[in-house]
This record gives C-alpha cells, structure tokens and sequence, in this order.
C-alpha cells in the first residue's frame, strides 16, 4: 500500500472573548511566538502567526494524522494558560469559536503578506467586518447572532 499524503494549509482566525483588545502590543510578539510553537509540538508547522489586540491569524500546514478541531484545541488551551500566566492576564480567553479557511500554496505569500500587516488592514476595518468579509470571501453562510460571543 503506497503512503498517504496530504498537504493542507489552514488560515485560522479566532478573537478574545467580546473581542476585548487585552493582547498588548508588548505581549503580541510573544504570543504569537507561543502559539507557533504548540501547533509546532503537534506537527503542524506554523508559517505565519499575528494580530491584533482582540484577534489572532494563523497561517500553518495541517498534520496529517491531526485533526483541524484537535490543532485549534491544543493552541487555544496551551495559549490561554500562557496568557495566564506568562502574559499576566487572569481572565483571559479566547472565544468559542473560531474559523478556518483553506489556503493553496500559490496564496502563501499573499496570506502571510495579509497577517503580517493586520495593523495596516485594521485603520479602516473592525476585526468583526474582516472576519464577515472573509466569510463572505470562502462562501460560508453564517447567522450573525452566532458568530459573536
């Protein structure tokens, strides 16, 4: 029998909690350092991770032996506990849900260019009117008194 294989490039965007802006700039970089490196420990290479004070984007390859579902978990929980205690931050969480788009590796580039010039994207757009947009984008029907909690 000849090998599976797969290669398959997630965008996965998730906010704090009523998207409160608790991530400071001093701590972005760190975080954002953290979360690279749990989805890293779960063999799902990050490629680009960044944001803003209430959301976070990543860019990584999905294992293939790892879930979608299980490779947001282990990022949510693992960096919530580091918020807690190594961001200093005692009521932090993220919120829910989150959502995942598919990437083709002729979009990397662009992508990455995107997460890493969210301050640049967020001068004239909310992180609730990107993220809509993006729905929108992938053609993901949603109801608007779900997305946000």
């Amino acid at each position: 029998m000849s090998p599976s294989l797969a290669q398959i490039y997630i965008h996965l965007v998730f906010s704090t909690k009523d998207r409160e802006p608790c991530i400071s700039n001093a701590i972005q970089p760190k975080l954002h350092a953290y979360l690279a490196g749990t989805l890293n420990a779960v063999d799902c290479p990050a490629l680009c991770v960044g944001g803003m004070p209430d959301h976070v984007h990543l860019l990584f390859r999905l294992a293939g032996t790892v879930s979608l579902s299980d490779a947001v978990k282990t990022a949510k929980v693992e960096s919530s506990k580091w918020m807690k205690t190594q961001g200093h931050i005692g009521h932090f969480t993220w919120q829910s849900g989150y959502g995942a788009f598919s990437v083709s590796a002729s979009q990397l580039e662009t992508v990455t260019h995107y997460i890493r010039n969210q301050a640049e994207h967020h001068v004239e757009r909310t992180f609730q009117d990107e993220f809509r947009r993006m729905l929108e984008l992938y053609q993901i029907d949603y109801n608007e008194a779900y997305v946000w909690d």
